[in-house]
């Protein structure tokens, strides 16, 4: 998900708490994806050249019968050991015995709400990322309510999981902006620690909770906790007594680039926002409405609006009970910060500084390589000193909204990052939405340096319905080819070849219908993985699905088999390792 999380999901998720019917677009009906029926668990299905051979639905606790689409209770990203995956959720933890493919068995859950615990396995080590003011230490669901708080936790948890039925929490390492996603950086000479790279987009939490945490300019601050990551050592036979080792900023010195931003129309929609008049927004203003400026024009939010976006910011900032003046002041300064942001900044900024965060990081310690997706750019990163990741080429592009994760080819000469415009909670491959936006953008590495290619987006529109957006994928180890399997929410799950990264090609896809009729419920296809023969993939509202590919036109048989052949111990998507089938 995106950056500057608190302003962002308080925003984004206004898309489908809205109530209202939304209109579909009218897209090609050539497509058997076009005009799927809607529903949570009998949507119609659309597959081409893959098919569903496995699925469990969301245990109990981990989705809410009232509201399937419940943000508190979102599917996440998986990892892989053996024959276990490991699946995140909003709410905690999911473990499942995937030894026979086609009947994934729920093993063990581990309630520990906190944001998007995205995990990844490491030996006997689970790792968790943390970042929502919700977060406990001990993994409580009961919140937070104080600003301040010893009992809060944002950061990345360590579990034992040697037991894989009962994790064992071992370590919390707390940092100043938490953890949305992390990556594991094994050293390759020194076998007896890990790190872990720490990409935090949320707010910087107060000094008064975590020492040494300063959200101030690095001219004002040069110890300040933007622009940087932090890195944690792990000493793998005593993982109580990981640290942050390292704060690298190798975003310092980047200025803002230009980007499309949202459309103006989408904003308003998205946030019940109505135009007004310079006269109506003075009188909105006077009776303490709330009042937001896009594009030098004035919007009022609609009062059946304000108590949803209330109680939404209240919950991301740690803040329960009865809306208060502070509450409203708060939320005032969210709204005019995150519609300034998605309005984006087409002419860049030479004197506004560039991203100051992270938001994921894949590792390729075969060939020295780190890409990292850091919201405004692309990084090129060396990472042959593991803990000390520095930045040796960027790349920013104006169709670009905000740059999500990185995927690099198997030789290492290709790299292909996301655009997650909209946050993954709004409609981004509607009819009428520009191919470009909201898309993965293609780079060769030529000496050390990043050369684009193309674009490749979901060639088949979807509808107002459902959130729709590039997001995380892996390669399936097709011999001689570059092919990459990809979720995209409500989208559904793509395969496509990117060998000629000019003009990357659909060989596969398997599509659900909108979760709801009438709303956007946030859904579909967070992740898919290749992984030893088959495709998981973690279905935000549905639970977890296993595909295989089928011989087609595009892909023969023996080449599927040469992929099927390919065996991992373990799989973390964050972290590349070079495969030879």
């Amino acid at each position: 998900m995106n950056a500057h999380v608190m302003t962002r999901r308080l925003a984004s998720t206004a898309v489908f708490l809205l109530t209202a019917t939304l209109a579909a677009a009218q897209p090609d009906a050539a497509d058997p994806r076009v005009g799927l029926r809607p529903g949570w668990q009998d949507a119609g299905v659309a597959a081409s050249n893959m098919e569903l051979v496995g699925h469990a639905p969301k245990p109990e606790g981990f989705f809410n019968p009232d509201d399937v689409g419940d943000f508190s209770m979102m599917n996440s990203d998986m990892a892989f050991r053996g024959n276990t995956l490991f699946l995140g959720n909003f709410h905690g933890l999911q473990v499942y015995d995937i030894s026979d493919p086609t009947n994934p068995t729920l093993r063990a859950t581990l309630p520990c709400p906190g944001g998007q615990n995205d995990v990844s396995i490491y030996g006997d080590l689970l790792f968790m990322s943390v970042e929502e003011t919700r977060g406990r230490l001990d993994c409580g669901a009961q919140g937070v309510a104080e600003p301040v708080s010893a009992e809060r936790f944002r950061g990345v948890r360590i579990f034992d999981v040697s037991d894989v039925e009962h994790p064992r929490q071992v370590a919390a390492v707390q940092t100043c902006r938490g953890s949305h996603t992390h990556t594991l950086v094994p050293d390759p000479d020194d076998p007896s620690h890990v790190y872990v790279y720490v990409s935090g987009t949320s707010q910087v939490r107060p000094a008064e909770e975590l020492a040494g945490c300063s959200d101030l300019l690095p001219e004002e601050d040069p110890n300040t906790a933007r622009f940087r990551i932090e890195v944690i050592e792990v000493p793998l036979d005593h993982p109580e007594r990981a640290a942050v080792v390292n704060t690298p900023r190798f975003l310092l010195g980047l200025t803002a680039p230009p980007e499309h931003g949202e459309t103006t129309e989408d904003i308003a929609s998205s946030l019940g926002l109505e135009p007004a008049t310079p006269d109506e927004a003075a009188a909105a203003r006077a009776r303490d409405a709330f009042v937001v400026t896009i594009d030098g024009a004035d919007y009022v939010m609609s009062d059946a609006m304000v108590p949803q976006a209330l109680a939404y910011s209240m919950e991301m900032r740690g803040v329960s009970g009865t809306p208060t003046a502070q509450d409203s002041t708060a939320l005032r300064g969210l709204l005019q910060e995150y519609v300034t942001m998605m309005a984006g900044h087409p002419d860049g900024g030479e004197d506004r500084p560039g991203p100051d965060q992270c938001h994921d990081i894949t590792v390729y310690p075969e060939i020295g390589l780190a890409a990292g997706a850091c919201s405004g750019y692309g990084i090129l990163l060396d990472i042959s000193d593991p803990a000390d990741p520095r930045r040796i080429a960027q790349a920013a592009d104006e169709n670009f909204a905000y740059w999500h994760s990185a995927t690099f080819s198997n030789d290492g000469t290709k790299v292909l990052f996301t655009d997650e415009w909209g946050g993954g909670m709004a409609p981004r491959c509607r009819e009428t939405d520009r191919p470009e936006w909201g898309a993965d953008a293609l780079f060769t590495i030529e000496d050390r340096q990043l050369v684009f290619q193309g674009y490749y987006k979901l060639p088949a529109p979807q509808t107002e319905l459902e959130n729709c957006v590039a997001h995380n994928g892996s390669l399936i180890p097709i011999p001689g080819r570059d092919v990459m399997v990809q979720g995209w929410y409500q989208g559904g799950v793509s395969v496509f070849d990117f060998t000629d990264p000019a003009n990357p090609v659909e060989i596969a896809f398997f599509d659900r219908g909108p979760m709801d009729p009438e709303r956007m419920a946030m859904g579909g296809h967070w992740a898919a993985y290749w992984y030893n023969g088959h495709i998981y993939t973690s279905e935000i509202g549905r639970g977890l699905d296993v595909f295989r590919l089928t011989p087609s036109e595009h892909l023969s048989a023996d080449e599927i088999a040469a992929a099927e052949a390919v065996r991992l111990d373990v799989f973390n998507p964050q972290h590349q390792t070079r495969i030879t089938p």
